[in-house]
């Protein structure tokens, strides 16, 4: 059966695609990756978060067959709960990585993009290839991507539709660590579970602060980090940390 899991284990929860034998998007999984986003966003025992697809692949992009059958107008309907489902996974309110093996192509290298790090197997490769099938991407692709790796770029893959290595990929800005295939979960682990000991409040006010500031001019972002910043001020894992930093030395707080 076709799904999508939260499963969580010492404050990191793996948002797990379960959809053999290529994650494809379709509405269901779509609307499924909203509910699950949501749920991980407000468990308080969920302190950082895992995409994944699985050790052969992430996802290979949308129910190809599924949207064939969708006119202008079934589209007109969807394509709004469609970006909605991604934008879910974007705004979980804590440190998000994407651990991708395999293919990441279309909605699977859109949902890669939510992500706030992402982890690459060397046998990974990623893509929009909507432009083959006429069409542009339309889970955040034209927006994300360009802001990740520059509109010259991300025009490149959107323009041809080429698939992209995970050697290029990391070249280009488009992942940030390439590991043997076999490592990856592990690794998106490691970073996941380190984050998850972090002050949570203060990692949402760090997330929000730069993704808020990205899509503003620079005078409402500072005003949005000014406002984070001195709220912070009010949390015991503040006092906590300076405290700490006081009496043992950086790197060394414990916080709640």
């Amino acid at each position: 059966m076709a799904t999508v899991n939260l499963e969580v284990s010492g404050g990191v929860g793996t948002i797990r695609l379960d959809r053999p034998p290529m994650n494809a998007l379709n509405t269901s999984i779509q609307d499924l990756l909203r509910e699950v986003a949501e749920e991980a966003g407000r468990r308080e025992d969920v302190r950082s978060v895992i995409l994944y697809g699985g050790e052969k692949v992430f996802a290979a992009g949308a129910d190809i067959k599924e949207m064939r059958e969708m006119d202008h107008a079934a589209m007109v309907g969807r394509s709004r709960a469609l970006q909605e489902s991604f934008t879910a996974v974007a705004r979980i309110p804590k440190p998000v990585v994407a651990a991708v093996t395999g293919y990441a192509l279309g909605g699977g290298c859109e949902l890669a993009l939510c992500a706030d790090f992402r982890i690459a197997g060397d046998n990974a490769r990623l893509g929009q290839p909507e432009i083959l099938l006429g069409l542009i991407p339309g889970a955040g692709g034209t927006q994300r991507l360009a802001r990740l790796i520059g509109p010259s770029r991300a025009k490149d893959l959107i323009f041809t539709g080429r698939q992209v290595t995970a050697q290029e990929a990391l070249s280009i800005g488009l992942v940030d660590r390439v590991v043997p295939a076999a490592e990856v979960y592990e690794q998106a682990h490691a970073w996941a579970a380190k984050l998850a000991q972090g002050p949570a409040l203060a990692l949402r006010a760090a997330k929000e602060s730069v993704d808020v500031g990205l899509g503003t001019d620079l005078e409402t972002g500072l005003a949005v980090e000014r406002n984070w910043f001195a709220g912070l001020f009010a949390t015991e894992d503040r006092e906590r940390g300076m405290r700490s930093f006081v009496e043992d030395g950086p790197g060394k707080a414990n916080f709640r």
